[in-house]
């Protein structure tokens, strides 16, 4: 190994560059937590990339440009946190996040990520153990709500649509009837699957912003009438806002 790959994979190194951060981190959370930092300390847009356009990396430590992170970013650990719905993170599942990132096993296929796939075989039980569906069931982790929306349509499609959709593609008008006040990355899951907005079907909400169920046949009937073939509702448990 040359020399400058051998000091990127220093082990050394990375034990006392990890080290170091892991006591950044540690200290960072325990005044987030005791409210001596605030949520963030804002900065607008335009001053923000400015400020890192012209920032001096430290070529022998990383932590100066961490504690820089650390002092810009949002404290989803604070009492005081009211932003998006991010969760705070919890700092074993942090340490988790670092072993898989030093693995680096993909899960394309087997052999790149054995323990992973095995993993994620036995989450995905669990999940549907606590749902109710039988042993039968099965499915795949996602990295959010937006891909798993879009992975759940994909499979809707392919199991309502007869035709050899990957290379004949679609020759048939599809729709999909979903609440009004459902999460936008599930129109935006149709759109990129070239449904347009002809084929987002949005169900009115009571008073309660619940889907009104009982308007379901009637846009079902008309969407058929029209020329559409449904191939699922999306339900939305609850409102976004």
């Amino acid at each position: 190994m040359n020399e400058q790959l051998s000091n990127v994979y220093n082990p050394e190194k990375f034990r006392k560059f990890g080290h170091e951060l892991i006591d950044l981190l540690a200290d960072h959370l325990e005044k987030v937590q005791s409210n001596k930092v605030k949520v963030i300390d804002w900065k607008a847009p335009s001053e923000q990339l400015k400020f890192w356009e012209h920032y001096k990396m430290d070529k022998t430590s990383p932590n100066a440009f961490f504690e820089e992170v650390l002092k810009y970013s949002i404290n989803v650990q604070h009492s005081h946190y009211m932003g998006h719905q991010v969760v705070p993170t919890a700092p074993l599942s942090a340490l988790s996040s670092l072993l898989a990132s030093v693995l680096n096993n993909g899960m394309a296929v087997y052999e790149m990520g054995a323990v992973s796939t095995a993993i994620e075989k036995i989450v995905v039980n669990e999940v549907n153990a606590k749902i109710g569906y039988t042993k039968d069931a099965d499915g795949l982790l996602t990295s959010g709500g937006t891909l798993a929306n879009l992975t759940a349509l994909l499979a809707a499609r392919s199991e309502m649509v007869e035709s050899d959709l990957w290379e004949v593609g679609m020759n048939e008008n599809l729709a999909v009837m979903v609440s009004s006040e459902a999460h936008y990355c599930v129109d935006r899951a149709l759109r990129i699957m070239g449904f347009g907005a002809k084929g987002i079907i949005k169900i009115p909400v009571d008073d309660g912003f619940k889907m009104r169920n009982d308007l379901l046949e009637e846009s079902y009937l008309e969407a058929v009438a029209k020329g559409f073939k449904v191939i699922a509702i999306v339900g939305s448990a609850p409102s976004t806002s």
